[in-house]
Formats: C-alpha cells, structure tokens, sequence
C-alpha cells in the first residue's frame, strides 16, 4: 500500500470544517499544529511598519495514494483556498516509508476487501 503525506495550512477558524471534510473523504486521523505562522507574497504593515503574521493551524494527513487527490482537493474546496490570497494552502507528497500506522493499514485493507 502506498500513502501520500497531505499539508495544509489553513485559518485556524477552518481546521474543523478541512478536518472533517477529509474524513469524509476517507483520511483516517490527522496530526494537528496550532499556531503556525505564515507570510504570504505581500507582508502586511500596521501604521507603526510592524509586520502582522496571520496564525495558521498546520494540518497533516497521512493517506492512501488512491484517496489523496480526491481529500487535497475536497479540503482546498471547503476551505475557498483559490477564492483569495492568504486563505490557506494545501500539498501532497509522496511517502517512501512509513512505520507506526500498521492499524491504519489493516483498517483500509479491510474497506478496500469489503469494496471488492
């Protein structure tokens, strides 16, 4: 079985609505970093020249490789990634190797049988 690792970055008041999408899409779990810090292609200034960084939560999903386009998208959909600047970003790549996920394996080994 071969897994893709999917990274989003996304407002902290839409990590409830990626995650549930992508469970919903098939990912079994997520590993959830609060408080991230992003900058996008123009930094934001106050009327003092400070810098204001928007917090982001950091989203990682372990998944199937037949599964992940459909959650990358799916999840970029939900959260209106392409609708402006600075809402969020989400990527996939590929897993050569992976250990501590022998539970998730059986599981989707068991819904890909019962599909067959």
């Amino acid at each position: 079985m071969h897994f893709k690792l999917i990274i989003a970055f996304v407002e902290d008041d839409k990590t409830d609505l990626v995650l549930e999408t992508a469970r919903k899409c098939g990912a079994k779990g997520a590993t959830v970093i609060n408080n991230a810090r992003g900058e996008g292609l123009n930094q934001s200034k106050t009327f003092f020249g400070l810098t204001l960084e928007t917090q982001r939560d950091v989203l990682l999903f372990l998944v199937e490789e037949r599964l992940s386009r459909y959650i990358l998208e799916e999840i970029a959909r939900v959260a209106e990634f392409d609708n402006k600047p600075g809402i969020g970003i989400a990527f996939q790549i590929d897993v050569e190797d992976a250990i501590g996920i022998k539970h998730q394996v059986e599981e989707l080994t068991q819904e890909l049988e019962d599909k067959l």
